[in-house]
């Protein structure tokens, strides 16, 4: 079954679509094959991979309140291994049309179930608020990465969505954790970046993930360009710190660091040995020879 990641704060700007159109790219430049979400009502996610507003075209909107399949919904974007469901503006309405609806917080989970056998890696794209239709994404998903910034009113605001984690965790989906809080925007130079970290680390500890995105012209051009920033410019910094964060993700699941265990499987020994994670394992070479191949 594939994971399901979803991309999560109700704080708005801190650089949730940035880093789920990013990191789904970077799966898939890793060719692990990847399906990015678009739950949020303004589709920038769907935008920043170069994709028109096309009030036609079936979305999560749909998925939603149960007018199309998830298969249904695909579009295949410029990277071989990454497909999208769009986003469509309608969404702000399934807030309300969902109210007395039957199983309205399994929705998501419903209609994306018959993907996971296809897509290793789901990445779901949240809107900044604790909605239904993040508690629609919540509820279907595995685990939640939490994108914020080193500043302290960041701190006070994800004390509210860890809490809605928990609520969840009781009542919709025990299976939920949390993959990690990734520091985006970052200057490491400031002592206010250096003191957030600090504390972050000692409340989250190894959850805080070792990557941090920092700012970048290039990364925030792309989206400009309907391009993830590897396709804009993979030698940027913002292309080199969501390989970066991929590799570090993608590394909780394979058992790599088990390979010379004696209990390790068969199973596990054919994994580590595939021919596309020993590429993966020499980042930025795999990137750069994927991408200058399109």
């Amino acid at each position: 079954m594939g994971r399901v990641i979803a991309v999560a704060n109700q704080k708005g700007g801190v650089g949730k679509t940035t880093t789920a159109i990013n990191l789904a790219s970077s799966f898939a430049a890793a060719e692990v094959k990847t399906l990015l979400i678009d739950c949020d009502p303004q589709a920038n996610a769907t935008s920043g991979l170069g994709f028109a507003k096309d009030p036609e075209r079936l979305s999560t909107y749909h998925l939603l309140m149960g007018e199309a399949k998830a298969e249904e919904a695909l579009k295949e974007t410029q990277l071989r291994h990454l497909s999208i469901v769009p986003g469509h503006k309608n969404l702000i309405g399934a807030n309300l049309e969902l109210v007395d609806a039957e199983r309205r917080e399994f929705r998501l989970r419903d209609a994306i179930q018959p993907l996971q056998e296809r897509f290793e890696f789901i990445v779901l794209d949240c809107p900044p608020a604790l909605d239904l239709l993040t508690l629609n994404s919540l509820t279907a998903a595995t685990s939640v990465l939490i994108p914020m910034q080193a500043e302290y009113f960041a701190l006070e605001g994800v004390s509210e969505l860890l809490d809605t984690i928990e609520r969840i965790r009781a009542s919709l989906n025990p299976d939920l954790t949390i993959e990690g809080v990734v520091l985006t925007m970052f200057d490491d130079r400031t002592n206010l970046a250096q003191q957030v970290t600090e504390e972050l680390m000692k409340y989250f500890g190894d959850k805080l993930c070792k990557t941090t995105i920092p700012r970048n012209v290039r990364l925030a051009e792309a989206p400009s360009h309907g391009k993830p920033v590897l396709l804009y410019d993979v030698r940027s910094k913002g292309a080199e710190s969501y390989i970066e964060l991929a590799t570090e993700i993608l590394g909780h699941y394979l058992p790599a660091t088990r390979s010379d265990v004696a209990e390790t499987t068969e199973q596990e020994k054919q994994v580590v040995n595939a021919p596309r994670w020993k590429r993966w394992k020499e980042r930025n070479k795999l990137i750069t020879i994927n991408i200058a191949d399109r």
